[in-house]
């Protein structure tokens, strides 16, 4: 169960069903970038499911929400003013 475990980014992505390995997160980061107006869960790129999971996530007050908060701030790195 996801809340007898210290999560983890790269436990986030083995939740989404991603390839959780270091290379494997940096790529998708990169090539996944979202534009400022566009909410973490309302990305064009996750399924029903992810999507699904990501907002639970979000809505709880948990160490997970922290973990994908820092993926949401992270897929808008290019959206932020330098």
């Amino acid at each position: 169960m996801l809340g007898d475990i210290e999560p983890t980014f790269e436990l986030l992505f083995e939740q989404l069903g991603l390839a959780s390995d270091t290379a494997s997160i940096d790529q998708f980061i990169k090539t996944h970038q979202i534009a400022a107006d566009v909410r973490l869960v309302d990305a064009p790129f996750w399924n029903q499911g992810q999507r699904d999971f990501l907002s639970q996530q979000l809505n709880r007050d948990s160490q997970w929400a922290l973990i994908v908060d820092g993926l949401n701030e992270q897929l808008h790195q290019d959206s932020q003013p330098e």
